[in-house]
C-alpha cells in the first residue's frame, strides 16, 4: 500500500489523532504534502504547526514536503538562521526554536509578527516554546521506530481542524 493511499485510508477530519508510518524521507515529505494539501482545500490559510522530535527524525522532511505542495522548494533547516521565510502561492515560516532558551529569544526575531501573519508557521523543536504556541496549534511528534532505522512513526493530533 502506498502512502498516499495509507493516508487517504486513515486521515480523517473527525479524528482527534493520525498515526501514520513512513520508511523514508520522501514518504515523509509525501505526509507533510497530504497535511498541506487538506488544509488548502478545507480553505485554511493560516495555521500554527508544532513539530516534535529528536533530531535526525524528519522534522525538515516533513516540512519540506509541505512547502513542495504549494510549489516551494529549497526547504533546509533553519538551525543558525532561527526562521527562513518562504514565498510563493503562500507564505511559509519555517521555525528552528532549538536554539532559543526564553521568551525575549523568541520575541526578539518578531515571533508574534510572523504568528499573526497569512501563512503557515511551522516551527521545529517547538517544544521550547510550548507556552507560546498558539491554542489552535497542529502538532506533529516525529519519532523512530524501534528495530528500523528507517521507519517513522508520524502523530498528527489536530486540535482544530484539518
Amino acid at each position: 500500500m502506498t502512502i498516499s493511499r495509507r493516508l487517504e485510508t486513515n486521515f480523517s477530519l473527525k479524528e482527534n489523532t493520525m498515526t501514520i508510518y513512513t520508511k523514508s524521507d520522501i514518504e515523509t515529505e509525501k505526509v507533510g504534502a497530504s497535511v498541506a494539501e487538506r488544509l488548502d482545500k478545507a480553505g485554511i490559510r493560516r495555521a500554527f504547526i508544532a513539530m516534535r522530535g529528536e533530531m535526525g527524525v524528519g522534522k525538515t522532511a516533513f516540512t519540506r514536503g509541505f512547502a513542495s505542495y504549494f510549489g516551494i522548494s529549497g526547504v533546509k533547516s533553519p538551525t543558525y538562521t532561527i526562521v527562513n521565510e518562504h514565498r510563493g502561492r503562500v507564505n511559509i515560516y519555517h521555525f528552528d526554536m532549538y536554539r532559543i532558551s526564553d521568551g525575549d529569544d523568541l520575541y526578539s526575531i518578531g515571533y508574534d509578527d510572523y504568528i499573526e501573519a497569512d501563512g503557515y508557521c511551522i516551527a521545529e523543536w517547538s517544544e521550547n516554546i510550548e507556552s507560546e504556541i498558539p491554542s489552535d496549534a497542529i502538532f506533529v511528534t516525529i519519532s523512530r521506530v524501534d528495530g528500523d532505522a528507517n521507519e517513522r512513526r508520524i502523530d498528527i493530533d489536530e486540535n482544530t481542524c484539518i
